[in-house]
């Protein structure tokens, strides 16, 4: 006699709102193969854990499991799962069916796993239908079942893979007295046939129908009686042809592709309304590239328009020096040698540092640039109160901040920032100005403070040298002219050319960049409204993993691989963008239209299947990404829980 199941000093603790719970102590015990063994016990008392583990669906915190000689805490997952497709059958309490599929369809589960060719597993589901008295039922749906019938469709599916061994728990709880005789003299009928049968139960009526009795009390063995004598019959395994790897991930593709359009069909509403993100974004994407053509000449104009006249210098030979942080040839004479240029209209001489920024207690980390005095009008930051610098030559202990700092250091005190003496690492300096934060900041909370060059020179990093130059030009002047007399002049006062010029509005005028800034323009515009949808995507498949916990426990418990969960749901995503990118491209030329009819001969909507196309590929690789976590989160779900869900 071999023994089928074993378990070796077996132990089971959960944590339920901090307190350890141990359910299963120490348990030893051995089932042969072909015996029909029922598990007995008050609720609480184990049973059902120990059942859980017998089936791979939970784990063990101590012990070890051996199952068909395989200890079960060497096998990963997707071993675990081959384990219980192809080699148990669960019958649960409440029948754990899928409500949208008919009887044939849910027996048809495991067997779809286990990659059994499509016919011939109908065949087989259909035949076991019949053996338990359903036929003519194969199609009907759960809700059209009785009780009974519902518990026959469960034993039915636990035997399409051979269910050489069936866990039953409380197989007659939720059923009459004569479908329960019935589900219980099936289950003795099966153990005949060889099958190894374990039942658990409260009910010593139903135990009694076992050969072998054994009872559990607070997670512990109290007693195993009767006899372990099996049917002697050897078990054959079920006539099942393996089909080809493709017509295995075919019929599952398609079996989740149907259960995807049942759950949107299911939720009509909340579909369309996710939709409409993907729509608009998709219809964004391609409206926009339909009309940047005609929109390219008058947005180059505009961008011309809000360019700055703003030069700034930096040292090193080029942007790739690596020596550039060693190379100490800015001073503050350049910056005054520049000032005196009839092109220019202000100079600041800038050096940065970093430190923290205090005041009563309150501290926090500030970015310190340490500027000339007419660093604000260069750079055209607006100060909301006070005023710049007195001096900027002699070091003066002075700071403006901007409103981060503001708010962080002196909202709660209730005190007014000017006069104020906050400090900046070791330095006290007066507070004489609030500038306006830097919206173009990649740190919107970032905390800026702006102090003379010199006080940052020699007061906190002790470096007679600049970390740029900023130069502003006048509006009236050429700025290629204007850049070129910049560089002769430090040229010549270096007598080498160690610095770099940085042109914003060079820059602007180029035709190449502006390309490349409107693209970027277009894709941001239409991101936005792809993100909205995006996380609409997931927002819904988080729902939807869910609200259909309970079926994802099902589906593990007959076999799914992890794989086969996360394929569900990621088909789900994918149809839902699909269909909304193919609805976004119709309301894209549509919009075109209308838009080429309002605007005239200012913009005409030119289309490409180009664009189209990388639309439709968009919305596939959204429904992908945003797909993915939810549909990760589906397939690492415990089984035992999502079971529990119901």
């Amino acid at each position: 006699m071999s023994n089928i199941i074993q378990l070796k000093g077996i132990s089971r603790t959960y944590t339920n709102g901090g307190q350890a719970l141990t359910v299963l102590k120490e348990i030893d015990l051995t089932i042969a193969a072909g015996e029909l063994v029922a598990i007995i016990g008050a609720s609480g008392s184990g049973k059902s854990t120990l059942m859980n583990i017998m089936g791979c669906l939970d784990v063990p915190d101590c012990g070890d499991y051996y199952i068909r000689g395989q200890n079960a805490a060497r096998l990963s997952p997707d071993e675990l799962a081959r384990t219980r497709r192809e080699h148990i059958g669960f019958i649960f309490q409440r029948y754990h069916l899928m409500p949208d599929l008919s009887a044939l369809g849910n027996v048809e589960i495991p067997a779809i796993y286990a990659n059994s060719e499509r016919d011939k597993r109908r065949l087989r589901a259909a035949s076991l239908l019949g053996r338990l008295g359903l036929e003519g039922r194969e199609h009907h749906k759960p809700g059209e079942l009785s009780g009974g019938q519902q518990q026959r469709v469960s034993i039915a599916r636990s035997l399409i893979n051979g269910g050489e061994i069936i866990l039953a728990d409380e197989p007659t709880g939720a059923l009459d007295t004569q479908s329960g005789q019935e589900v219980l003299a099936i289950l003795s009928e099966l153990n005949q046939r060889g099958h190894t049968v374990v039942i658990v139960t409260h009910d010593m009526k139903v135990a009694q129908y076992a050969n072998r009795i054994i009872e559990l009390r607070d997670g512990e063995i109290i007693s195993d009686t009767g006899s372990c004598a099996t049917s002697g019959v050897a078990l054959a395994p079920p006539d099942s042809v393996q089909q080809s790897r493709w017509q295995s991930l075919f019929d599952r593709t398609r079996e989740s592709l149907q259960m995807a359009l049942k759950a949107m069909n299911a939720h009509r509403l909340r579909t369309t309304l996710t939709m409409t993100g993907i729509i608009f974004g998709i219809a964004a994407v391609v409206t926009v590239v339909a009309l940047g053509e005609g929109a390219k000449q008058r947005t180059l104009e505009n961008i011309k328009q809000l360019g700055t006249n703003v030069v700034s210098i930096f040292p090193g030979r080029d942007f790739f020096d690596d020596s550039a942080e060693s190379i100490r040839t800015l001073v503050p004479a350049d910056a005054e040698a520049l000032a005196k240029q009839g092109f220019v209209d202000s100079v600041s001489p800038e050096v940065n540092a970093s430190d923290n920024i205090r005041f009563l207690g309150k501290s926090a980390t500030a970015t310190i640039n340490g500027v000339g005095r007419d660093h604000f009008r260069v750079n055209g930051i607006e100060l909301l109160q006070g005023a710049t610098f007195r001096d900027d030559r002699n070091a003066q202990q002075e700071v403006i901040i901007d409103e981060n700092a503001r708010k962080a250091l002196f909202d709660d005190a209730g005190l007014q920032a000017l006069g104020q003496i906050v400090f900046l690492g070791s330095v006290p300096a007066r507070v004489v100005g609030i500038a306006k934060s830097n919206n173009r900041s990649y740190a919107p909370n970032r905390i800026t403070v702006w102090m003379p060059y010199s006080t940052v020179m020699y007061r906190m990093v002790g470096k007679p040298v600049l970390t740029s130059i900023s130069v502003r030009l006048k509006d009236n002047v050429a700025n290629e002219a204007a850049v070129s007399a910049i560089s002769q002049l430090l040229t010549q006062r270096h007598g080498v050319k160690d610095f770099q010029l940085y042109n914003f509005e060079q820059i602007r005028k180029s035709v190449e960049r502006t390309s490349l800034t409107f693209s970027i323009l277009i894709l941001m515009v239409a991101c936005i409204s792809l993100m909205i949808g995006s996380i609409g995507v997931m927002n819904i498949m988080l729902v939807s993993v869910t609200e259909r916990t309970h079926e994802i426990g099902v589906r593990m418990a007959v076999g799914a691989r992890r794989s086969d969960i996360m394929q569900q749901f990621m088909i789900e995503a994918v149809l839902v963008c699909l269909i909304g990118g193919a609805l976004g491209i119709a309301l894209s030329y549509a919009a075109g239209a209308l838009f080429t009819a309002l605007a005239g001969s200012m913009f005409t909507a030119i289309y490409s299947w180009q664009a189209a196309a990388a639309a439709f590929f968009s919305s596939t690789l959204i429904g992908m990404i945003f797909g993915y976590l939810p549909a990760r989160k589906a397939a690492r779900m415990d089984p035992v829980v999502s079971l529990a869900s119901e």
